[in-house]
């Protein structure tokens, strides 16, 4: 069904504009540019002769001719004298030296590095069920576990390794990066970290965890006595700044951890950090 007010503009739709505006008188023309100054010159609907008004008075000087403006163009180029080159073009190529002083050439320029190629790492091999059922029979051949970067592992399984784990007496090292881990995964692993005795190292890297899940884990290793390195960086959000000074200040207090996988972003816990590792590192040297 046509709409009411579009009924009556068929009788437009073959107008001649051109034809019109030639037929305007001056005064309708000045009309019409009064008419324009309300316009938006931004509308990309209307021509860009009908986006301002005209604003030229000037009296043209003479038809177009298209011949002798390219003619005058050319004489002015060949008119124009060339600028001089510091170092004459001889069409030899000469190795030349520059002197590091000179106030044209900057001194402290960064050297590009060879870019090597990254290539997709493969597919982590490790059978996620067959694990757990090991883990859970507390199979002492198992020792390293590694799930990085197997991202179709439901949460609940997830859960399920970290209460394997809470008895499992084998156990060294496990690792879960990239596989989508959230606070509820986190707080399992840190209960878990409260009971076991035989975990040294534990990866939760490049995962949705949250500063919740992160203190919940740096608050488990204030139980534990074991457990020497923690990888929890690269999380999908920034942890702050509370989060980051109850990380150092963790590290203070136990003197285990030696390893401490997370880049900080204030100043002030990263210094504390460094020093609590380096003291533990030397702690550890002495033991």
């Amino acid at each position: 069904m046509a709409l009411p007010f579009r009924k009556d503009l068929g009788e437009y739709k073959d107008l001649d504009e051109d034809e019109l505006l030639g037929n305007l008188s001056e005064a309708e023309l000045k009309q019409l540019e009064t008419v324009l100054d309300d316009l938006d010159p931004e509308n990309a609907l209307l021509p860009a002769g009908f986006r301002q008004k005209n604003q030229t008075s000037k009296s043209a000087t003479g038809p177009f001719d298209r011949e002798r403006l390219l003619s005058y163009l050319e004489k002015e180029a060949l008119e124009h004298k060339d600028r001089e080159d510091y170092v004459p073009y001889t069409g030899e190529k000469k190795a030349t030296s520059v002197n590091p002083c000179s106030p044209f050439v900057p001194t402290d320029v960064v050297k590009g590095e060879k870019i090597l190629p990254v290539f997709d790492e493969p597919p982590n091999p490790t059978n996620v069920e067959e694990s757990l059922k090991r883990i859970k029979e507390n199979d002492s051949r198992l020792v390293e576990v590694n799930l990085n970067n197997i991202k179709n592992i439901p949460i609940p399984t997830l859960k399920d390794f970290a209460k394997a784990l809470e008895t499992n007496t084998h156990v060294k090292h496990f690792s879960l990066a990239a596989t989508r881990s959230n606070d509820p995964v986190a707080v399992a692993f840190a209960d878990m970290l409260k009971v076991n005795k035989t975990l040294k190292s534990l990866n939760v890297e490049s995962n949705f965890i949250t500063g919740t899940g992160i203190l919940a884990l740096i608050d488990a290793l204030r139980d534990n006595e074991t457990l020497t390195e923690l990888k929890i960086d690269n999380q999908r959000q920034q942890l702050g700044t509370a989060v980051e000074l109850e990380m150092a200040k963790m590290l203070e207090e136990n003197t285990n951890i030696l390893k401490f996988g997370y880049q900080f972003t204030q100043q002030g816990p990263r210094t504390r950090a460094a020093n609590a590792i380096t003291k533990n590192n030397d702690l550890g040297k002495v033991k």
